[in-house]
């Protein structure tokens, strides 16, 4: 999926840490004039600080003189009209696991129950989830089981093996543990769309 570069000037990519590894990739396979932001992965889960440290890398950006792209989901709920303050676009899609699978594969897989779980959330599960919702674990598996009948792990190819990881969280949720495995041709076509787009609004196409 190799695109022109459509300026000398990098693009700024600021956006969740979730798929670094694999944006990463991406912006090397197909060399995209993209440098990258990452914001922690769990700040889903806290949508004031989501909100100020987004609106914080898009302003330093501007005041580098950079234009930027966002790689979000409507993970806020004024998500659009931060973009719109700042002049600036994100990724389609609902969340990362949308980009990532495709938006029908999502479905079929949130029909059956899952709760998606990728390398980086495993890897800091307990402490990420425990903060989030509390120590008492009765009720984080109450909260979980109320809408999940399992913990779907996803493997893309630059994964490393986090099975380990992935077993402790089903565990501490008490959920069964299945495994999904993808390539990155749906994130690639997403952030191809994204980089071509914002690149045309910067140029005044």
């Amino acid at each position: 999926m190799n695109m022109p570069i459509l300026s000398a000037a990098p693009l700024r990519l600021v956006g969740c840490g979730i798929l670094r590894k694999e944006i990463d990739y991406l912006i090397q396979k197909n060399g995209w004039n993209v440098e990258t932001r990452y914001l922690h992965s769990a700040l889903h889960n806290y949508f004031d600080r989501l909100h100020k440290e987004l609106d914080r890398e898009l302003t330093l950006a501007e005041r580098d003189g950079k234009h930027s792209v966002v790689f979000y989901g409507a993970c806020h709920p004024r998500m659009d009209q931060l973009m719109a303050s700042h002049h600036t676009g994100r990724t389609q899609g609902q969340n990362c696991i949308v980009m990532l699978l495709g938006y029908q594969r999502f479905m079929e897989e949130l029909g059956k129950g899952a709760y998606f779980l990728l390398e980086d959330w495993a890897l800091t599960w307990e402490p990420m989830i425990t903060e989030a919702f509390g120590s008492n674990l009765a009720v984080v598996r109450e909260i979980f089981h109320s809408s999940h009948t399992c913990i779907a792990a996803v493997r893309t190819p630059c994964s490393t093996d986090f099975t380990a990881a992935a077993e402790a969280a089903a565990r501490f949720i008490d959920l069964p543990l299945v495994w999904l495995e993808t390539d990155l041709s749906h994130l690639e076509a997403v952030l191809a769309e994204a980089i071509v787009e914002q690149s045309k609004q910067d140029a005044g196409g």
